[in-house]
């Protein structure tokens, strides 16, 4: 099995998008562990936070787990994500969303070497995964909900009730935890939230989803299930969502709204890998894991899909675009 091991960490590290930086100049071997395949829009936010920072510092070697579409390889790529840890021997290692936590750091890192582990992307609370450790710290994910429901009172004054939608998937529950703590001070009232795996659910649902949701707030979309059986992308389920539900639709991330919902107050991959990425640096340079706290995201951006807006005959105020970035949805 060691054997075999090796071998998939050299074909990985030659021809499977694994990828290093400023090898020549750098100081520091830095393995970046994701949860989700490389072309996740999600991934190349954080990616780009994380090569901001380490760059001129590091060589970072990248592996994805692929498990918003093969969850059932997840056990297997964090197994071979161990082999190349032990290949690598890196000064330290950052592990990216909740996937990445249950399968790889928790059972394979935590409180097991003394290298420094920084998560970020982190949904669930810390404390389920016995963070913060001798030697793991990181970053939360917190979606701007109150913030996006805000916004959509200003564009559309006329909201009042709110649903959420959400893969049934780690992120999606943490959403719904999030939303059940916060929801007393937000400034619409929540009617429902609704955990889904296949579209047929969707469809299901669209019937309430109209009568009794004056918005609806949608993350973690990746991975449902369509009609062929085969785990969707965030812009097909968008798609399928348009055709059921003609109100807002707010989402969490920016390449949601620019793949079809109609605004949100966004979090922000590059602001978890910069912010994982500084505390790594930290930790490689010699402060104590056990002295660099554990944080939240905190910055948040408005955007507005201006396509969707207009083919909804909505009026955009001076007062809402003020600050906002438009875009124009993607085809």
């Amino acid at each position: 099995m060691r054997l075999i091991l090796t071998l998939t960490v050299l074909t990985l590290i030659a021809l499977c998008g694994i990828g290093t930086a400023s090898a020549n100049a750098a100081k520091f071997k830095v393995l970046v562990v994701l949860s989700y395949e490389q072309d996740n829009p999600w991934v190349g936010e954080i990616r780009e936070g994380i090569e901001r920072v380490l760059r001129p510092s590091s060589e970072i070697v990248y592996l994805h787990m692929n498990t918003k579409v093969d969850p059932a390889g997840g056990p297997r790529r964090a197994e071979e994500a161990y082999a190349l840890y032990e290949n690598l021997q890196p000064d330290g290692v950052i592990a990216a969303d909740d996937d990445a936590q249950t399968m790889f750091v928790v059972p394979y890192l935590k409180g097991r070497v003394p290298t420094p582990v920084i998560f970020n992307g982190v949904n669930a609370a810390p404390e389920k995964y016995g963070y913060p450790a001798s030697n793991v710290t990181g970053v939360l994910e917190r979606a701007h909900v109150r913030e996006s429901l805000a916004f959509i009172k200003q564009l559309h004054p006329a909201v009042q009730t709110a649903c959420f939608v959400a893969n049934s998937v780690p992120a999606g529950l943490a959403l719904r935890t999030q939303v059940e703590e916060e929801k007393g001070t937000y400034p619409v009232k929540v009617q429902s939230f609704h955990l889904v795996k296949r579209v047929g659910e969707l469809e299901m649902l669209a019937k309430s989803l109209r009568t009794s949701c004056d918005t609806l707030f949608v993350d973690s979309l990746e991975g449902i299930v369509g009609h062929e059986f085969q785990p969707l992308n965030n812009r097909d389920v968008l798609k399928v969502l348009g055709r059921l539900y003609a109100g807002p639709i707010l989402g969490g991330n920016r390449y949601q709204v620019e793949q079809g919902a109609w605004a949100a107050v966004i979090k922000t991959g590059q602001e978890q890998g910069e912010t994982a990425a500084a505390m790594l640096l930290k930790a490689m340079r010699g402060t104590p894991v056990g002295k660099i706290p554990v944080v939240r995201n905190s910055e948040g951006q408005r955007i507005i899909n201006v396509t969707a807006i207009e083919a909804h005959g909505v009026m955009l105020r001076p007062i809402v675009l003020r600050g906002a970035t438009l875009v124009r949805q993607q085809p």
